[in-house]
């Protein structure tokens, strides 16, 4: 980590990858971050980081995919990293060797082993080294949070994370080169939420692999157990299922407690918690039912309106004033350090290498 004398006043920063995510996140993050100062952007696709860099103002852009060949490099404290997964381990390393703090998106890495020793230059380097896990800091988990601290759940009694994915959405082209396809570049996601929500450490327990139904990589889904260590002795049951073939597009994070239980609607980016029903009568039931409709359509009076608008960010914007808080002051980066990255890695690799395939019965 730099010294106060060795910190600049502004974090110069470029971005190199800049798909949909960087274009469309990233970049609006730190443009509305003053802490930022977007020296240029670079990506190898010829004719876009110039287009990008003229149309948004920055003052420089390289059309090269390695590091060490551009130019400018010198300008800036930072580097994003917003392209492939095959390409963060080297661009990261090369960032660290020369000395440029990085903020990466997830996937981390393709493996444990490049994790550990990116992990490891960073602190050798005194360099910060931060990851996008990016939805802990959402308006529905921010609002989970303040629920739970204040004991409206009660006691927590199990927790269900569900991801249902329609195939025909936007997705990257690469997504089939990865371990288990497109598990590998979305579970992070899931992973760091359990992470942060959960009211203990998280023991995995098993993972359970239906093959794809179109003869893909990715999976038709994954369902993984874990045991939930709570603070006061108990065991509770999380699991995470993962849908690749669904019809709709849905994820939801459910918390089950005591007193009532919390939804996460994460890509609407909506919290709702609906108490407990006990008998479930029909007077529980039409509860419920208002509960949950006027929680909804009342956050699409903001949240809706966002994504709409094209505005909704889903947390970035603290992910972002977090890793320049981290280089500017020294703050500990928490939730998004090289050590979250690193442990979101080691479950990914964790379910890898204990799947177990269920073999659909021959008709």
């Amino acid at each position: 980590m730099q010294t106060s004398s060795q910190r600049p006043a502004k974090l110069k920063i470029a971005s190199i990858g800049l798909g949909w995510v960087t274009t469309h996140r990233h970049l609006p993050s730190m443009e509305a971050n003053s802490k930022y100062d977007i020296v240029g952007v670079i990506d190898r696709e010829p004719g876009k980081a110039k287009a990008i860099a003229e149309d948004r103002g920055y003052r420089q852009h390289s059309e090269c995919c390695e590091l060490d060949r551009v130019p400018w490099l010198d300008e800036v404290d930072a580097i994003t990293v917003g392209t492939s997964p095959f390409s963060h381990f080297e661009l990261i390393k090369s960032a660290l060797l020369l000395d440029k703090h990085v903020l990466t998106e997830k996937p981390f890495t393709l493996t444990v082993a490049e994790g550990e020793e990116l992990v490891r230059l960073a602190r050798e380097r005194k360099r910060v080294l931060s990851v996008v896990h990016n939805f802990q800091f959402s308006s529905s988990a921010m609002k989970f949070k303040a629920d739970r601290e204040r004991g409206a759940l009660g006691q927590i009694q199990s927790i269900l994370a569900v991801q249902l994915g329609n195939p025909s959405r936007r997705l990257p082209t690469w997504y089939e080169e990865l371990p288990l396809g497109l598990f590998y570049d979305e579970s992070p996601h899931f992973f760091y939420l359990l992470e942060c929500l959960s009211p203990g450490p998280l023991r995995f327990a098993r993972s359970d692999v239906f093959p794809s139904t179109k003869g893909l990589v990715t999976p038709a889904s994954i369902t993984t157990h874990y045991v939930c260590e709570v603070p006061d002795g108990r065991r509770i049951p999380v699991t995470m299922i993962m849908n690749f073939e669904s019809t709709l597009s849905e994820w939801h994070l459910c918390v089950q407690g005591e007193r009532a239980m919390a939804d996460l609607d994460i890509f609407r980016d909506i919290y709702m918690r609906l108490p407990n029903d006990g008998l479930h009568t029909t007077g529980t039931v039409f509860r419920t039912s208002v509960a949950t409709t006027l929680q909804h359509w009342g956050q699409h009076f903001t949240s809706g309106v966002r994504h709409l608008a094209g505005t909704l960010r889903y947390g970035n914007q603290e992910v972002f004033e977090r890793f320049a808080n981290a280089v500017l002051t020294g703050a500990e980066p928490e939730g998004i350090a090289a050590e979250n990255a690193l442990a979101v890695l080691k479950r990914q690799h964790e379910v890898i290498s204990n799947q177990s395939r269920i073999e659909p019965l021959n008709p």
